[in-house]
């Protein structure tokens, strides 16, 4: 299949790695942080980590929108999906996220009219077969799912479909990323940048990085080879004393971006002055709510949500695994009390999140061995 199985060459994987060992120096080690839920789950599904040597160690970002949910935010979903009359409609991963009080699955058992859709078209439709009831979307993701929850509320918009609305979940990548780098003890010597949004929004975002922060970021696509290319890139940048963007992923993103996406994404929607992230706190202008013309269709102004915060459950820890400062295999309860079967964070729900990976492809530990 062209652009996949090219992507999965195990020679050339090979050769790259090869030059990755090459590129190290002697006393040297390299920190670098794959921001991306997406490309966690392709370095383990592939045994990319295997590969590597030992002075390059990757570290997990907070770039998977489910995981970086706060439980405050699944219990007023929740409040919502209980509404008389209400059909509650999400992506499949966000129905298995616990709130304080369980998680969508259990409330749709409990009675909710809970609902599983592929996209926010879905969910329109839904709208429009069942006229006398309301339908809600809760809408999830970065930029890279933005696009279509606008142009999906524009649609809405334009049929003068009223009984439908949409809860919007939606974060931005950038202010995640300066709120880490200016973490204090941030050892990070270099990112491995998102695909998917970059799809959307482009490589000049990114821009600050290197030049506020002096790490270079490589945005990179999430096949094996896009992986291991863009550790490369990162290596000789780091080796060469160079510190830019750079796109590996080429032959997908833009360096401006999709604009049109961009243009109905700053129609439809406007940034909060504040929003919270899970293990991150609050993060000024990081997440998007529906503008004031499309307030008809904002769930959060027709439905009075409670809109308390919620604390994680102590035993949890996936806002340290977000922030690049432990292992999921560190968490204590990582495997035992947590599985995917019954998890107690978001970061063992979704299928880019860094426990999910390191559970399903078995690592559990922190030794080579255990994975070779």
């Amino acid at each position: 299949m062209r652009f996949v199985e090219e992507f999965r060459d195990a020679g050339l994987g090979r050769a790259l790695a090869g030059e990755i060992l090459a590129l190290v120096q002697d006393g040297r080690t390299y920190k670098l942080m794959e921001v991306c839920g997406g490309h966690t789950h392709s370095i383990y599904r592939y045994g990319i980590d295997g590969l590597l040597p030992e002075a390059v160690e990757l570290v997990h970002g907070p770039g998977c929108p489910v995981c970086v949910l706060p439980m405050g935010r699944v219990d007023d979903g929740i409040a919502i999906a209980h509404e008389p009359n209400v059909i509650f409609t999400c992506f499949g991963d966000m129905m298995r996220v616990p709130g304080s009080h369980g998680s969508l699955l259990e409330a749709k058992a409990e009675g909710a009219d809970v609902r599983m859709v592929y996209s926010p078209l879905d969910a329109l439709a839904i709208a429009r077969r069942n006229p006398d009831r309301d339908v809600v979307f809760f809408a999830i993701g970065f930029e890279t799912t933005a696009p279509s929850t606008a142009l999906t509320l524009k649609r809405a918009k334009t049929e003068g479909v009223k009984n439908f609305s949409c809860m919007s979940n939606h974060v931005t990548i950038v202010p995640p990323l300066r709120a880490l780098l200016d973490s204090p003890g941030l050892e990070i010597d270099g990112f491995i940048g998102p695909g998917h949004v970059s799809t959307v929004v482009g490589a000049r975002p990114f821009q600050f990085i290197p030049a506020d922060y002096g790490k270079p970021f490589v945005i990179s696509g999430f096949e094996p080879l896009d992986v291991l290319q863009s550790i490369q890139m990162l290596l000789v940048q780091l080796t060469t004393g160079r510190c830019e963007v750079e796109n590996q992923y080429g032959r997908v993103v833009p360096w401006d971006g999709n604009r049109r996406a961009l243009e109905v994404m700053a129609e439809v929607f406007e940034l909060r002055p504040h929003f919270e992230w899970r293990g991150l706190g609050f993060i000024s202008q990081s997440a998007l709510k529906l503008s004031d013309a499309y307030a008809e269709l904002d769930a959060e102004r027709r439905y009075g949500i409670p809109g308390v915060r919620v604390a994680d459950p102590k035993a949890c820890q996936c806002g340290e695994v977000l922030k690049g400062v432990i292992k999921p295999w560190q968490c204590k309860v990582f495997g035992t009390a947590c599985t995917p079967e019954r998890p107690i964070g978001t970061c063992m729900v979704s299928p880019e999140g860094a426990c999910a990976a390191y559970y399903t492809y078995g690592r559990y530990t922190r030794g080579r061995e255990a994975i070779a």
